[in-house]
């Protein structure tokens, strides 16, 4: 954006633009985030997060009730229980990526999904059905916390934003992948409908689980396995420039407790892995103590700032908008299963089209605006959905009949857009950079099982929500909860933009990353006064 002090610059002297994109760090986004193509198509929502996939449950569940005769509280378990499922995945990811690497981990995840779309597109009854929600839920949990958590400590400063965007952008093209799926097979007969959606989902993980090797390691992770020269090199191609991969290089061993003359040969460097390898089974429970027993101040803001952008990402009910969208669209006057299907596509392809917008504007006009925007458009829409459904109970015959639906489904579009291009994307991306190195993983872990938590009890308790309170009830109260959220972002969450991943834990307290980094080094570990209250975030 330019300015007055711009303007009398002379051109030779004009400030350069901005650095192109780094190639081989895009590839590197781009392959980590295909893992959220599968969470899209096929999880109960991933990441809005994400059956084995939201968009294809949605589609399937009206085939496999009359397919399988199962009642409306078996399909809601089933479509929530997923993401308590994911817990488990997301907590088993954390140390898992810690031990085998970030990269093993996204091969495990697409293993696991494999093994999930088979497992329910070949069940028989709905026990095994449940089996295989188990397995895709166990796959969900470990692809929404490593994708993230990787992109961020490959991708340079100048581009972080944009690029740990991606796996909201693929996942989200995972769901309009899944609306098409169930139109194109909602023709088949019922028996077959519904697992060929389902099968359709096995078939990318296998190409999937073999691009991730082409992909480097984290060279966070393997700075902590005492490996510099190998994290130099990764460092170098994913740099803008040779002088900021020596900077971000020097942080990370600050960070671990590695002198900064040390390399990969020297003796440090072998005590360092040494010391890995002896604490890896140690380490993890002395991680969970620090986050959850006792806690520096520092660490409480960033948890309470994680955990609860996390818990309004589900809590406003974006789960249950996607995955019941086709009964809010027969409430809306769209009767047949095709078209409600075809309607729903619309859905997919508004978060498809919107998301794009966050994903350019992270790494420019910064992670807080767009969370603002986000979360006041959420609750307007929200609360004009719940408004023009309302006003259809009381009037279900009446000429306003047609115009209501059209508004209904319009502020329904426009909530899943504002969702889209602001608090989806950009609260993973927030999550996946505040924490210091050695509590990074851990605490994504954490956060990832929140979110799941609650898109668990969104979607398994929707149902049973719209009978006690009506689907405009239930809406009405998501509209209280985004307002609620929008309160919290403004107060509590602080500009992380053109920060490094070591400098944005400082936001939270002076000293945090040498909190992290002291104990590592075998010193003693000095609290110091924050330098900011939880609510002082920069506006």
């Amino acid at each position: 954006m330019s300015t007055d002090a711009d303007a009398t610059v002379p051109a030779a002297m004009a400030p350069a633009k901005r650095a192109p994109i780094n190639k081989y760090a895009f590839a590197c986004a781009l392959l980590a985030s295909m893992n959220s193509v599968l969470l899209g198509y096929g999880a109960s929502y991933v990441r809005s997060s994400h059956s084995t996939y939201i968009s294809v449950m949605s589609g399937a569940q009206l085939f496999m009730k009359e397919d399988l005769k199962i009642t409306d509280t078996q399909i809601e378990i089933l479509a929530g229980v997923i993401n308590i499922y994911s817990l488990f995945g997301s907590l088993a990811a954390g140390v898992t990526s810690d031990w085998l690497g970030r990269r093993y981990t996204m091969v495990l995840a697409a293993a696991i999904f494999f093994t999930g779309a088979l497992l329910m597109g070949l069940a028989p009854s709905y026990a095994l059905l449940m089996v295989g929600r188990f397995v895709a839920g166990i796959g969900v949990g470990f692809a929404l916390m490593i994708a993230p958590v990787y992109t961020a400590e490959v991708a340079p400063t100048s581009a972080r934003g944009f690029l740990t965007s991606f796996p909201e952008v693929f996942n989200n093209f995972g769901i309009l992948l899944g609306y098409v799926s169930n139109f194109a097979f909602a023709r088949l007969p019922v028996h077959l409908s519904w697992r060929a959606m389902f099968l359709v989902g096995a078939v990318p993980p296998v190409f999937l689980g073999v691009a991730v090797l082409a992909m480097p390691e984290s060279p966070r992770w393997l700075v902590m396995r005492g490996r510099i020269d190998d994290a130099r090199r990764v460092l170098q191609r994913t740099s803008d420039s040779h002088g900021e991969a020596e900077e971000r290089l020097r942080d990370i061993k600050k960070v671990v407790g590695i002198p900064d003359d040390v390399s990969d040969a020297d003796d440090m460097a072998a005590i360092v892995r040494v010391r890995n390898k002896v604490s890896r089974s140690s380490d993890g429970g002395g991680v969970w103590k620090e986050l959850l027993i006792n806690p520096s101040r520092p660490v409480r803001r960033m948890l309470v700032a994680g955990l609860g952008l996390m818990f309004i990402q589900q809590a406003t009910g974006v789960d249950c908008v996607v995955m019941y969208s086709p009964r809010v669209f027969e409430r809306a006057g769209i009767k047949s299963k095709t078209n409600s299907l075809g309607a729903s596509m619309a859905v997919g392809a508004c978060k498809t089209f919107f998301i794009p917008i966050s994903t350019l504007l992270l790494d420019r006009i910064g992670r807080r605006p767009l969370l603002l925007a986000s979360g006041g458009g959420m609750a307007i829409f929200l609360f004009t959905l719940a408004t023009s459904l309302h006003m259809m109970d009381r009037r279900p015959e009446g000429k306003e009949t047609a115009a209501l639906g059209a508004v209904s489904i319009a502020a329904m579009l426009s909530f899943v857009a504002s969702f889209a291009s602001g608090l989806g994307p950009v609260a993973w991306v927030y999550c996946s950079e505040i924490y210091p190195l050695r509590l990074r993983a851990q605490a994504a872990a954490i956060g990832t099982g929140l979110n799941r938590i609650m898109s668990g009890a969104t979607t398994m308790s929707f149902l049973s929500l719209s009978n006690a309170i009506t689907i405009a009830g239930s809406f009405y109260l998501y509209a209280c909860i985004a307002a609620a959220g929008w309160v919290f972002m403004y107060l509590f969450l602080p500009e992380t933009m053109g920060k490094s991943l070591e400098d944005t834990a400082k936001l939270f307290g002076k000293d945090a990353d040498d909190e992290d980094a002291a104990p590592a080094a075998g010193g003693r570990r000095e609290r110091s006064k924050p330098s900011a209250e939880l609510g002082d975030v920069q506006h």
